[in-house]
């Protein structure tokens, strides 16, 4: 199977075969106990967060509308959006704090835990990266992505964006989740500059300098295809970045339902993880992740062997976090 993969300005054919990590189909889960992980996930079932690190499990919220909790970096808070804002609290769900009432998309916080990247309408009246201190009182958004959009007046705040809703691919084709680096000098997000060529795109940017790199495109630019790409996670040490992919392709044999691709930051290498639908992955590891898959008939949160086709389930849920072990 081929696909059409355009990584930092470069068209190329790649062969997708076993040795790539091709997609296949969502191997049985293990029948085993539910897997004790080194760390609390956080994930969300029914519009509530949730966090466990194994068989037992503690509810955070009650009240439904939750979306996309974060783990900060020391683990001791969680950011999040609900009514389509940004939240943050304690890890054990006290002190809910809303930073901004600007509409914003999935949250990332910076390694020194004294800001949070996020989504939201640009300049260019398309979505931009912000940053906003978390120590500060009464903290303003700033521009990180574009760059052209530093230093402009910040456009008038759109409405918070309903819930997605429709089927998987729907829901997922919009998601501006970002993801910020480990050594803090980058920001992976959905569109960019790159959208000026592509109908869709994923970026990294450069924070000090506003610098894109393109690492996922469809549509345009020469792509016969199209796509989207979104969900962005780093692995703790900054070498790999996952995301969540689909492309249509123009034959059936190069098409691709939702999926996860791994790429590495130095090589530009791509490989295919985890399973079909697959989707929304946090590194536990270098060998393991969490993923939100298909199990009993839903949606559910498992443990994701990144060398094999090994699957374990842990909860029923989505969007899950993993809470850095120090």
């Amino acid at each position: 199977m081929k696909a059409v993969i355009k990584v930092a300005g470069t068209t190329a054919l790649a062969v997708l075969g076993m040795a790539a990590g091709a997609l296949h189909a969502p191997a049985a889960a293990s029948a085993a106990a539910t897997p004790t992980l080194p760390s609390l996930v956080a994930y969300v079932r029914a519009g509530d967060v949730y966090v466990s690190k194994g068989a037992a499990e503690t509810r955070l919220t009650k009240d439904g509308g939750y979306n996309r909790p974060r783990w900060s970096t020391d683990g001791k808070q969680l950011a999040y959006l609900k009514g389509g804002q940004l939240w943050t609290m304690k890890a054990d769900g006290t002190a809910k704090r809303r930073l901004t009432t600007r509409a914003a998309s999935g949250a990332s916080w910076s390694p020194d835990g004294k800001s949070i990247a996020f989504a939201s309408l640009s300049c260019t009246g398309g979505p931009g990266v912000y940053r906003i201190s978390t120590v500060l009182a009464n903290a303003k958004p700033e521009v990180l992505f574009p760059s052209d959009c530093r230093g402009e007046a910040l456009p008038a705040s759109p409405s918070p964006a309903a819930a997605a809703s429709g089927d998987l691919n729907t829901r997922l084709r919009t998601d501006d989740a970002v993801a910020w680096s480990p050594d803090g000098t980058k920001i992976a997000f959905r569109g960019g500059n790159c959208e000026s060529t592509y109908d869709a795109c994923l970026t990294v940017g450069t924070v000090a300098n506003g610098a894109e790199r393109t690492v996922a495109a469809y549509g345009g630019g020469g792509l016969q295809n199209s796509g989207f790409a979104v969900v962005p996670s780093w692995r703790s040490d900054g070498a790999k970045l996952a995301w969540t992919a689909y492309q249509e392709g123009e034959t059936a044999a190069e098409s691709r339902p939702v999926h996860l691709v791994e790429w590495d930051a130095i090589s530009g290498a791509k490989r295919t993880v985890g399973a079909t639908l697959d989707r929304e992955l946090a590194y536990l590891d270098a060998t393991r992740a969490v993923a939100t898959g298909q199990h009993n008939g839903g949606s559910y949160v498992m443990v994701v062997g990144l060398s094999g086709s090994s699957r374990a389930a842990f909860h029923a849920g989505s969007q899950p976090s993993v809470q850095p072990v120090r």
